[in-house]
């Protein structure tokens, strides 16, 4: 049985973690609102001017366009690909099933420049212009896995009776397998898409994207201001869909999301 003192220390220990996580972002977030361009603490006056400077630079629009065409493409490929294979490896005994699935797991466990160094070599192997496309191959490749393991994970813990009684409920099957299956996978690799470096770096040639951008400006401290407000725009676009895959992450989301699919269902009649 846990005492008192035992779960006292588990909220120290919460609290201590929360604060070590997050108290970086709500510095950068404090930052975007300093009216000084040098970064020196306290901050002595805020004002929101850098907002209106960054949503008016042409580098800011053109890699947030970017970075938006590249996490949407690469999604959709993703939900293509990745829940096949789930289907594929959920539903159905075949010689190498394992095997096929350690494969599919493989690039997400794989450091990240590793995967970055491969996808260079075999572009400019095969004489691909590095653009959107490339930087669309290289996220694939990890968004692909991504959806792969939300699906098997959600059709592994979703019993067959909840998705018959989604359909008896009005649900055709494919809204049953949109709604309570791919969407938390999807959500996530359009927010790993949308905020990867490393891979882009090795794939993007001279196309930009938000996350080249913020690390290419970083260094330059005339830059510093735009590059805080850049930051807490990929936090605020970045929350949006984590914190929907979170809530959709859970059993009982789980039931949510089939009612979800038969009021959209009788919505849609």
């Amino acid at each position: 049985m846990e005492t008192r003192g035992f779960k006292n220390l588990m909220r120290v220990l919460s609290a201590m973690l929360l604060v070590f996580l997050y108290v970086p972002l709500a510095i950068i977030v404090l930052y975007a609102f300093n009216d000084s361009v040098a970064q020196a603490w306290p901050i002595q006056e805020f004002t929101t001017k850098w907002f209106g400077i960054a949503w008016r630079s042409p580098q800011v629009r053109e890699a947030l366009a970017n970075s938006l065409e590249v996490a949407t493409i690469a999604t959709l490929f993703a939900l293509a690909l990745g829940s096949a294979a789930a289907f594929a490896v959920h539903r159905f005994r075949f010689f190498g099933r394992n095997s096929v699935s350690f494969l599919l797991v493989l690039p997400i466990a794989l450091p990240g420049i590793v995967t970055a160094i491969a996808l260079n070599t075999t572009i400019n192997n095969f004489r691909i212009p590095f653009g959107i496309l490339t930087i669309v191959i290289g996220h694939a490749t990890f968004c692909i896995v991504v959806v792969y393991n939300n699906v098997v994970a959600r059709l592994r813990r979703t019993p067959t009776s909840l998705m018959e009684a989604s359909m008896d409920l009005g649900a055709d099957g494919w809204q049953t397998f949109r709604y309570v299956t791919i969407v938390a996978g999807a959500l996530l690799a359009f927010a790993l898409s949308f905020d990867e470096i490393v891979v882009t770096n090795f794939t993007a040639g001279a196309t930009d994207t938000i996350p080249r951008f913020i690390y290419r400006n970083l260094r330059l401290p005339h830059n510093r201001p735009i590059v805080n407000v850049v930051a807490v725009g990929v936090i605020l676009v970045m929350f949006i869909p984590v914190y929907v895959a979170q809530r959709m992450a859970g059993g009982a989301d789980v039931t949510a999301a089939a009612a979800k699919a038969q009021a959209n269902q009788g919505a849609e009649v």
